[in-house]
């Protein structure tokens, strides 16, 4: 009995331990989550204010001053925005028609090099701009490794307004076929497979079923392969030049406006495709 009693008694005590300890650190706990808490949410505003400043910035000087409507009257900016508009257009179809089939591919293949192929279309993303547009020229330039065909079939590609779209398409391209492949892979093969048992032929599968439960990510990829293409510099000044009203899209007008002494005229040029950039986004 005495032995049993003091089991009990030990038990007990076991029993007891741990409930006091959290009792007792439950106070301090959740005064370190508060304080954790509250860093994470001082930061993430520190840097949205830090990623939103600028911007915000840009924009209100624009307007507060009234640079808009100049730059809606500039012989510059009109057409570059026009030129920019027209080329991101073409771009995005390009980027689609191609790099839809390639992401699906990659979505839903097994192949010897696929990771190559996959760097290969990571890495536009990580090269400077000025990197892509040097590449370019060394490709479609005239003394480039296809300038010679390119001029027997009578094309000249460099210093034109292909060479703008080209050039939005290798540096905007990687951010659709990226965000498409993540979002077909993850489209449920279940549902697929019913789909087919139900007699869906492969294109109706497509267009029905996986391109509505991916629509998420094409629509996402779709819009961050336009906005890089409309803010596409260093490859197109290098690859296509900076001729108005022929390759001069908007951030060459702001670079060129800025250069040139016309600070107002660059700030309007550069809350333009900001503007441009927001209506799409909402």
């Amino acid at each position: 009995r005495r032995t049993r009693g003091a089991r009990d008694s030990r038990a007990d005590g076991l029993r007891a331990g741990p409930v006091s300890e959290t009792v007792l650190a439950h106070p301090g706990s959740t005064r370190s989550d508060r304080w954790g808490a509250r860093s994470v949410v001082a930061l993430a505003t520190l840097f949205a204010l830090f990623l939103g400043l600028p911007v915000l910035a840009i924009i209100t000087r624009a307007i507060v001053g009234g640079l808009l409507p100049a730059a809606a009257a500039s012989s510059v900016v009109l057409p570059a925005l026009a030129l920019s508009l027209a080329t991101t257009a073409v771009s995005l179809v390009i980027t689609v028609v191609f790099g839809l089939p390639l992401a699906i591919v990659l979505a839903r293949r097994r192949f010897r090099g696929k990771w190559l192929v996959e760097t290969v279309v990571d890495l536009p993303i990580v090269l400077p701009p000025s990197v892509a547009g040097l590449a370019l020229l060394l490709v479609f330039g005239r003394r480039g490794w296809l300038g010679g065909t390119l001029d027997v079939a009578g094309l000249d590609i460099a210093f034109t307004t292909l060479a703008v779209i080209l050039a939005q398409v290798f540096v905007s391209a990687p951010f659709f076929v990226r965000s498409a492949r993540a979002g077909i892979a993850g489209v449920d093969h279940d549902l697929e497979d019913a789909a087919r048992v139900d007699g869906a032929s492969e294109p109706q599968l497509f267009r029905r079923v996986t391109v509505p439960l991916a629509g998420g990510a094409l629509a996402a990829g779709l819009v961050m392969s336009w906005a890089r293409a409309m803010g596409e510099f260093g490859a197109t000044i290098l690859f296509a030049g900076n001729v108005a009203g022929r390759t001069q899209t908007m951030p060459l007008v702001v670079y060129s406006e800025f250069e040139g002494g016309s600070i107002e005229t660059s700030i309007a040029a550069a809350a333009t495709p900001a503007n441009v950039g927001d209506g799409a986004r909402r």
